[in-house]
């Protein structure tokens, strides 16, 4: 008993040590503030947090996220092609992908697939 409290003692001092002289010797400057700072889609995080923010950059987003699980969806309906019957496979198919089609034509109207900035 009296070992593994020794044990764990000497290993704690151990990592401490170490963690103490990784901070002494590191070249990394607090000044740095640039360096320290996390980088997040181009904002400076030094600035204030509530500058205004693109509408567009974020339809795009989620234009995006939709197409991603429009596939993420679309590949275990062609998996479950052969194990399901077609006429249902294809009634189920063709109403998803008009809804997907129907949503482009509206992104597409309120011109929100438009790439000028």
């Amino acid at each position: 008993m009296f070992s593994l409290l020794y044990l764990s003692l000497i290993m704690l001092l151990i990592s401490n040590i170490f963690i103490f002289l990784s901070l002494t010797i590191s070249k990394k400057s607090i000044k740095d503030r640039e360096k320290c700072s996390p980088f997040e889609c181009g904002f400076d995080p030094m600035n204030l947090p509530r500058i205004p923010f693109s509408l567009h950059f974020f339809l795009i987003t989620v234009i995006f996220l939709i197409f991603d699980i429009e596939i993420a969806l679309i590949l275990p309906m062609i998996i479950s092609f052969k194990s399901v019957n077609f006429i249902i496979w294809w009634k189920i198919s063709s109403f998803f992908i008009i809804m997907l089609l129907t949503g482009l034509y509206h992104e597409w109207n309120q011109n929100m697939l438009n790439w000028t900035i």
